[in-house]
């Protein structure tokens, strides 16, 4: 069998290996693949292993010999399923893999705020501290999450693990999801939606990208948030409105934002959340610790295998 990898960097930067993988098959590999060159270095393959480059209509139309899609990620919308239903094209993707890196990845934002550890660290380095009257200085006021409410939007994997780590540091756990309609001692308190905006001392997206999601974090609920609430997003870029979010951080009606997630990705330069006022962005790799990524090759690997042994596993059904 002919396996081609489209973007391997993503998966493994280095850190990994593909053996595993080139067991199964003759494999070619390519570290990043532009969508004019997806057909040309795909054609033959009856296996295809991509991240972000894109499987369209048109593009299946010419893999005359696809008859699998490995999809290294929970989110599959790279991919024509129509298409390969079409076809007989089987498509798999990696639940579950990521879920406590992201929530980690949570907390190192938010943490980021309390402690400010830093900004403390490099005015050390810089002699501050040596040369200071007293043991011990703070840059300014630094914070306990003892007794501050946890706003979680979306209770799905991550935002329950969020939740435990919230809960861990003693917080107060709120939760808006369909899912969720009834307060739960073990879990949180159920609230609507403006109320967890307007009662959350910490704010933390977890909701999948819907028609009614998209935007949800606009003007008019950012301005019903406290303004020493914090605002973190690891789920989708496009649930918040960014031009609302950067005029609010930079009028003070919230206190700051850490994000993983833009509504593009790489960002256009001109996003206006880059410059804005205590507006704390990271290249969406909330994901990509090393041991998800371990994960992750893993059940690759076991998908495609699976399937080879008639037996496929963790297929998306669309």
């Amino acid at each position: 069998m002919k396996i081609v990898i489209l973007d391997g960097q993503t998966l493994n930067p280095g850190d990994l290996s593909w053996d595993e993988i080139a067991e199964l098959g003759e494999v070619e590999i390519f570290e990043r693949t532009p969508p004019e060159l997806v057909v040309e270095r795909s054609s033959g393959a009856e296996a295809v292993i991509t991240n972000k480059a894109v499987l369209g209509a048109q593009t299946l139309a010419e893999l005359r010999d696809l008859r699998y899609i490995g999809v290294t990620a929970t989110g599959y919308n790279v991919v024509d399923l129509s298409s390969c239903r079409e076809r007989g094209i089987t498509v798999t993707n990696v639940p579950s893999y990521s879920t406590n890196s992201v929530a980690q990845a949570v907390f190192a934002h938010l943490l980021r705020f309390t402690h400010r550890v830093e900004q403390h660290a490099a005015s050390a380095k810089e002699g501050k501290w040596s040369g200071h009257p007293d043991f011990s200085y703070c840059l300014g006021s630094i914070h306990e999450l003892v007794g501050k409410s946890l706003g979680i939007l979306g209770y799905g994997e991550i935002g329950q693990a969020v939740a435990r780590l919230g809960r861990a540091f003693g917080m107060e756990i709120l939760i808006t999801s369909r899912s969720f309609l009834e307060d739960d001692p073990s879990h949180g308190k159920a609230v609507s939606l403006d109320e967890l905006f307007a009662r959350s001392d910490v704010l933390s997206l977890h909701c999948p990208l819907t028609e009614e999601t998209e935007r949800c974090v606009n003007a008019e609920r950012l301005s019903r948030m406290k303004e020493t609430a914090l605002l973190i997003n690891t789920a989708r870029g496009p649930l918040i409105d960014e031009k609302a979010l950067a005029e609010a951080l930079d009028s003070g009606v919230i206190a700051g934002a850490g994000l993983d997630v833009l509504s593009s990705e790489p960002p256009s330069p001109d996003n206006p959340l880059l410059q804005a006022r205590n507006c704390f962005i990271t290249p969406h790799y909330a994901w990509a610790t090393l041991a998800a990524r371990s994960r992750l090759m893993r059940e690759t690997v076991s998908n495609l295998r699976s399937f080879l042994e008639g037996k496929p596993r963790n297929v998306v059904e669309g």
